[in-house]
């Protein structure tokens, strides 16, 4: 087993690594930004290395300065957390390089994963189902409408290196089509420095769920049931459920196998994410997998009760998992509590914490790196927070997230607990009757309540 662990993130994930780790006896080196040296993850871990200035790219996206905090410190291992490097093929090389172990997959899995257009044709090849569409690149706009006539509007492009919901456009039509490819292709190629696009047909009113799967160094792979994502806003998600309101035992098992196939074929290593499209018939279509632990894995844990970033710990070590697939025995609901202002088109809102009381009581989980006195800076992600209540029931845990919603105390700052409130009380949200477009027609004026403002 490793001796200590060096996480290159920050925030709440990094945090809950720490916290696993000294569970598990491990020592924890902490990296922070000029930005960040009063985040708990830095109080928290057994030594703090600051590896730069408040920009990312000159601190938690520095390959050089984590390295070097690493040698600096002894560690004999990397977890990356989510976002920034956990998903950067050449971070996960240059660590091997260094005989330091990236916990996490290896390089030759996030290459063949993280290029969408690649890792659809290794799923096609596995016999995963995909959503119809070119295969590989489309080359021209000219190819590109011949084939959207051919398998029928509407399409989406996207960006074969793309996340976030950038560089990807739906077209509804022929006459869509040149203005949507130009767009895609320019944000596509400033946001990811690859303006390759990918056609497919657009899944019209989709739910979007995710299977959790851990495979070990063995070609031994296993799944632990779904997470439905499908409350989001532009692509960003903000509740995600487990088990989801809309999967039967039947497709659960089918989607669950699918994801086995599908990870077993690139021999996954790791904890990792494989993402579908569900249409309203309850057909599924692999969308992308993600590498990395996900923000929203804590819905995982609480209901088949299970500490993933523990068994990434023990696969990144050689230990081999024992194969076997979990079936959701409880039901939890995660709110991402981000420091925006849902009444001002989620304007980011930094600034500094003059008041904090986090909730509890039975079924209540909050993971956080913030507190009273604390001052959110302006440089990253907007989340501070996520709420995660479980229970017996769906309609259990939607009655205790709105107890614990209206329990949490933030001030100073605006964040978008009220418009978690009134998700909590929506009737076709508790009713489990919503898609991913469900937030196009959300109205946050219709449940007005003083206690919500």
């Amino acid at each position: 087993m490793f001796k200590k662990i060096l996480i290159a993130n920050r925030g709440e994930i990094a945090l809950r690594i720490i916290r696993t780790c000294r569970e598990m006896g491990i020592k924890s080196v902490a990296v922070y930004s000029t930005a960040d040296r009063d985040s708990l993850h830095v109080r928290f871990a057994d030594e703090a290395v600051c590896i730069g200035p408040p920009a990312s790219k000159d601190s938690y996206l520095s390959i050089p300065n984590i390295i070097a905090a690493a040698e600096l410190t002894n560690a004999d291992a990397i977890h990356p957390g989510y976002g920034f490097l956990s998903e950067n093929a050449k971070f996960s090389a240059i660590c091997a390089e260094y005989g330091i172990k990236f916990i996490g997959a290896t390089a030759l899995q996030i290459e063949k994963m993280g290029d969408k257009a690649s890792a659809k044709e290794t799923m096609k090849q596995a016999g995963v189902p995909t959503v119809p569409g070119s295969d590989g690149l489309v080359p021209d706009v000219k190819t590109g409408v011949k084939l959207a006539n051919e398998i029928g509007y509407p399409v989406i492009l996207k960006a074969t290196a793309g996340g976030g919901g950038r560089g990807m456009r739906i077209v509804w039509n022929d006459d869509e089509f040149q203005p949507a490819w130009d767009s895609a292709r320019q944000e596509a190629g400033a946001a990811f420095g690859n303006d390759g696009i990918y056609l497919e047909k657009f899944v019209e009113d989709p739910r979007h769920i995710e299977i959790q799967v851990i495979g070990d160094q063995y070609g031994k792979v296993c799944h632990l049931s779904e997470r439905d994502c499908s409350i989001q806003r532009r692509h960003q998600k903000l509740v995600e459920e487990a088990p989801s309101p809309f999967i039967t035992p039947e497709l659960r098992s089918k989607m669950g196998a699918a994801a086995i196939k599908g990870a077993q074929a690139v021999n996954y290593e790791g904890a990792g994410t494989i993402e579908f499209l569900v249409d309203k018939h309850r057909n599924f279509y692999f969308m992308e997998m993600n590498t990395r632990i996900q923000v929203e894995h804590p819905v995982t844990e609480e209901v088949i009760n299970f500490d993933l970033i523990k068994e990434q710990i023990k696969v990144a070590a050689g230990i081999p998992i024992s194969g076997k697939s979990y079936e959701p025995t409880m039901h939890a609901i995660e709110c991402r509590i981000n420091a925006e202002d849902p009444f001002n088109n989620f304007r980011p809102s930094p600034g500094r914490i003059t008041n904090f009381h986090s909730p509890g009581g039975h079924g209540v989980r909050v993971d956080t790196h913030v507190y009273a006195g604390y001052t959110i800076p302006p440089n990253y992600d907007s989340m501070i927070a996520k709420l995660i209540c479980v229970a017996q029931t769906r309609e259990e845990a939607i009655n205790t997230m709105e107890r614990a919603l209206r329990e949490f105390v933030i001030e100073g700052v605006k964040t978008t607990i009220p418009l978690h409130i009134r998700l909590m009380r929506d009737p076709n949200f508790r009713a489990g009757n919503f898609t991913t477009k469900f937030m196009e027609t959300f109205d946050l004026t219709e449940y007005p309540d003083e206690e919500v403002e």
